[in-house]
């Protein structure tokens, strides 16, 4: 079961277009498929259209960002509507904030002598008002200033590096009760990935059930087996679905479309829910 509830396209800071994720995800042999462009819904009629041409079952999606005790902690949304304006509304407000966050990233790094980083990122964006630190970082790659993209972020983009700008995201609350109100079940993204301790991701894990979060990525491309049990006991612990995503944005970021790694036995699939 290569079910794959995570990924994204050039819609927000992936590479390749909605129908072509979709088409790419059905070769690898997946057999259930969700978009989740950061903080976009418009990727998801090209995506739903390309899925019913090639026989995929698909669920809309969204990853949202949001900023928790000064932290950037993704949520992803599942199984929305996207036809839903207060969700439309609170997205193109949240994407607004990306452009003046990347002019001020493009700025310290003019300072670091690293010139037409804003441009040149906005020329990778397929959509400008999606344009994230993803895009600088191979701006950064491309023109030579780095080797890959985490050094990119090691050196320049990352927390607390020369370049970054710290930016505050939707709350908790709101992200869910967006994605909620829109029919939908909220996931946390790739736990592991936020350098918490155990204490706090559990305050956390509680805050996000008690605003009426259901679901947890347990089976993330960039999860270690280890820590891929060590979320499904956490999932088990707090009564969640555990989720599977990919991550993939494109060929070596992220893992392989359409094939996440598998959900240990002890996890409640978040899939039971959409049949």
């Amino acid at each position: 079961m290569n079910i794959d509830l995570h990924c994204h396209s050039n819609v927000s800071d992936g590479a390749l277009p909605p129908a072509e994720v979709v088409r790419l995800a059905k070769e690898n042999g997946a057999t259930m498929l969700a978009l989740t462009d950061h903080d976009n819904l418009h990727g998801l009629p090209e995506a739903r259209a390309e899925a019913a041409r090639v026989g995929l079952p698909f669920i809309n999606g969204v990853e949202v960002s949001i900023t928790w005790n000064s932290k950037v902690i993704h949520i992803v949304g599942l199984n929305m509507r996207d036809d839903v304006p207060e969700l439309q509304a609170a997205l193109d407000e949240l994407r607004s904030g990306r452009i003046s966050r990347l002019q001020q990233m493009s700025d310290k790094l003019e300072k670091k002598g690293i010139t037409g980083a804003y441009e040149g990122a906005l020329a990778l964006a397929g959509n400008p008002d999606s344009v994230g630190r993803a895009h600088l970082a191979r701006f950064l790659v491309q023109a030579g200033h780095v080797k890959n993209m985490q050094q990119a972020f090691k050196k320049y983009l990352g927390d607390g590096k020369p370049a970054y700008v710290k930016h505050e995201w939707a709350s908790l609350q709101d992200a869910l009760m967006w994605i909620t109100a829109a029919g939908g079940v909220a996931v946390i993204a790739h736990p592991a990935r936020y350098d918490m301790s155990a204490t706090k991701m559990r305050e956390f894990i509680t805050e996000f059930k008690a605003a009426g979060g259901v679901g947890i990525e347990v089976a993330s491309s960039s999860h270690t087996l280890s820590e891929r049990l060590n979320y499904a006991m956490l999932a088990e612990r707090f009564e969640l679905y555990a989720s599977a995503g990919s991550d993939y944005h494109a060929l070596h970021e992220g893992g392989q479309l359409g094939v996440p790694p598998e959900l240990p036995p002890i996890c409640k699939p978040i899939w039971e829910l959409f049949h």
